[in-house]
This record gives structure tokens, C-alpha cells and sequence, in this order.
């Protein structure tokens, strides 16, 4: 659902009022967080998180295409990192309040506190958030900004630019490492190195607080190495992917907790590197009109991937590996998670690269026949 619901939601944000439709979906995601708390049986949780899925799928495609207006692209990878710090930021208090609430007062307080600053939120989007003319940050957009294009015509763009599927495969890659890893990396340090749920929630705060470096630092030198060769804008995210298969390796092989700690940080902050220049990336490839959809495609394919099949697989060569290396099992699921995932997303980071200057120049020559009417 969460997948699913961002394409038409996303439709509608290329249409709409973007800052009302992002109001509306913190309002329904928190609530519906606060609801999970609720719960009494199987039905009402799935239920519950169905509703948070569709809140979330509301965010970002209609934040991706306000801050698009807001800033041009030069200085669009650098906007979207920024935006993205909430990813973890959000996740390392997620981790550490979940874990130390969870553990005090039970998960369903967990659930309902957490909910709360999102309610107040949407009344601060509503009030304060300004809507930008479509097409606002680059000159001559705004004249066909207000033409609405046809859905089929969008995908059917988007899918023909080759820099695009690369670049959507090399996010889900990176996105696949990036869940599969995460949601089992407290197993990881409870089983295999004897951490205590609390102990575990907040070493992962401290060490989540570090991707907040490398989701700043990829669209940063995105936008700073963007400026003399467009290329760097999926570079990035393949040098920071292959860079952190050493690292993965080391991380996952020790038996020195403490070694561990420390060899988590640099998967850390390595590892959300791509998330700026993808976004930003695809931004620019397309048109205005067209900028919540393109982000809620990409979102669709790599969480897809990265949501969908990274958890699961991860869960699936643990239990594969289970008989013969036991609890240990974790340790190996994840280390193959990480080598494959980054070497797969590095290599369609290159592969998109070879077209990415001639897409951009076809979206470009599409802006000019699209103003002359034709």
C-alpha cells in the first residue's frame, strides 16, 4: 500500500495544492501511528499500518516537486539531502524512543507518543507552508507549467530515458542494503554480540545520528562536482556504494563488539550518500508538471525492491543458513545483503552515467518543442 498509493497520490499533487496534500498525509499517517497502539487483534494492527503506509506515500513525491520549485538545479541535490536528513534523524529517535519506551511502558505508548508531533506538524505545514508557481526555480518552465500531461505519457518518458532506469535500479539496490540491513541490525548485536534491547536502542541512535554526514555530503558534492560534469550525480552514489563493501566486510566479520560500534559508522554514513542525487537527479530529468509523479515512480520502484524484497530476503538467508551456523546465521544474510547490493548499485550507477548528459539534453530539447507548441 505504501508503494502503491504514492502514484496517485503523486498524480494529484501535479495537479493540486502540493503544502495541503502534504498537511493531509501527516495528518493521516500519525494518526493512524497513534491507532496501531489501539489495536486488539491482527486485523486492526494490519489495518492500522495500512493507514500509516498511505499517510507516508503522501510525503515526499509532492516535497521532491515543492522543493524542485524552490531551488534550481544546481543547488537541488544539496536541497533534497537536507530534506532527506529526516531519514535519519527520524530513524535514530525512532530507534532509541521505541526501544527505551518500548522497554519502560510496552509498545503501544511507543506507538502513541511517537504519533503525537506529527499531528501538530501538519497544522504547521498547513498554516505556514508557501505554495510555489510550478516551474518557479528555472526560467521559462512556468509558461507550460499548468499544462497537465497525460499519465501514460509520463511513465512512457520517464521509462525511455536509459540514465533513469539505471539510476531507479541503482536506488533500490542501495535501498535494498539499506532495509534489509537495518531492520535486522538489532538482532544482529542482541544475538550476536549480547547487547540488551536498550543497550542496543541506544548505540543505534548514536550511530544513526551519523548518516546524517553522508545524506548532507551526497548531494552536497553532487551539486559542488555536478556544476563541471553532470555525471558526478550518480558517481557519487557508485564511489560511496563500492566504498562500502570494505567496511561491510570488516563490520559484520569481527567479534569484538566494540570494533563493531565503531565499524558500523562508516556503513552509516556511506551508505544513505545516494539518496540527494538520486531524487535530485530525477527532478531534472523531467518537467515541472511532471516532477510528483517521477519522484512517486522512483519511490514506487525502489521501495519495491528496497522495502519489499530487502527485509525479506535478508530474513530468508538467515533462515537458510540457520542450520549450520545458528544464531550466526544473521551475521552471514547481512554480509551478503551489503557485497551484492553495493556491488549491483555501483554498477548501475555507471551504466547510467554513459546516457545521463544526453537524457538531460532530450528533456531539455522536449521544454522547447513543449513552449513552441509542438
Amino acid at each position: 500500500f505504501y508503494t502503491c498509493a504514492g502514484i496517485p497520490i503523486a498524480r494529484w499533487a501535479d495537479r493540486g495544492v502540493r503544502r495541503n496534500i502534504v498537511a493531509l498525509a501527516l495528518l493521516v499517517w500519525s494518526g493512524m501511528t497513534m491507532f496501531t497502539g489501539t489495536a486488539k487483534n491482527f486485523s486492526m494492527l494490519i489495518a492500522a499500518r495500512i493507514g500509516v503506509g498511505i499517510g507516508e506515500a503522501g510525503c515526499s513525491p509532492p516535497i521532491h516537486s515543492l522543493i524542485s520549485d524552490y531551488f534550481p538545479p544546481e543547488k537541488r541535490a544539496t536541497a533534497l539531502s537536507i530534506y532527506s536528513l529526516g531519514i535519519p534523524i527520524g530513524g535514530a529517535i525512532g530507534t532509541l524512543a521505541g526501544g527505551w519506551i518500548g522497554a519502560e511502558y510496552g509498545w503501544r505508548m511507543a506507538f502513541f507518543l511517537v504519533g503525537i508531533p506529527g499531528l501538530l506538524l501538519a497544522a504547521v505545514v498547513r498554516l505556514t507552508l508557501k505554495e510555489p508557481p510550478r516551474g518557479l526555480s528555472e526560467s521559462g518552465s512556468q509558461i507550460t507549467a499548468n499544462h497537465t500531461i497525460p499519465l501514460g505519457k509520463v511513465i512512457t518518458f520517464m521509462w525511455s530515458l536509459k540514465s533513469f532506469r539505471h539510476l531507479s535500479a541503482a536506488g533500490s539496490l542501495s535501498a535494498l542494503v539499506g532495509y534489509g540491513i537495518a531492520l535486522f541490525l538489532p538482532s544482529f548485536f542482541m544475538r550476536v554480540h549480547g547487547f540488551s534491547l536498550k543497550e542496543t536502542a541506544t548505540y543505534l541512535f548514536l550511530i544513526g545520528l551519523t548518516g546524517m554526514i553522508g545524506t548532507f555530503l551526497g548531494g552536497y558534492l553532487g551539486d559542488k562536482l555536478g556544476t563541471r560534469d553532470k555525471r558526478w550525480y550518480v558517481g557519487i552514489p557508485g564511489l560511496a556504494a563500492l566504498a562500502g563493501i570494505p567496511f561491510a566486510i570488516i563490520f559484520f566479520m569481527t567479534s569484538d563488539p566494540t570494533l563493531a560500534l565503531f565499524l558500523a559508522i562508516p556503513g552509516t554514513i556511506l551508505g544513505p550518500m545516494y539518496l540527494g542525487p538520486t531524487f535530485a537527479t530525477t527532478q531534472t530529468l523531467v518537467r515541472p508538471q511532471m516532477r510528483a509523479l517521477a519522484s512517486a515512480t522512483l519511490l514506487f520502484i525502489l521501495n519495491l525492491i528496497g522495502l519489499g524484497i530487502g527485509p525479506i530476503a535478508a530474513g530468508a538467508i538467515s533462515d537458510v543458513l540457520r542450520p549450520e551456523y545458528g544464531e550466526e546465521s544473521i551475521r552471514f544474510s547481512l554480509l551478503i545483503i551489503a557485497v551484492f547490493g553495493n556491488l549491483g548499485a555501483a554498477a548501475h550507477c555507471y551504466f547510467a552515467s554513459l546516457t545521463l548528459r544526453e537524457d538531460l539534453e532530450a528533456k531539455n530539447q522536449i521544454h522547447i518543442q513543449d513552449m513552441n507548441g509542438t
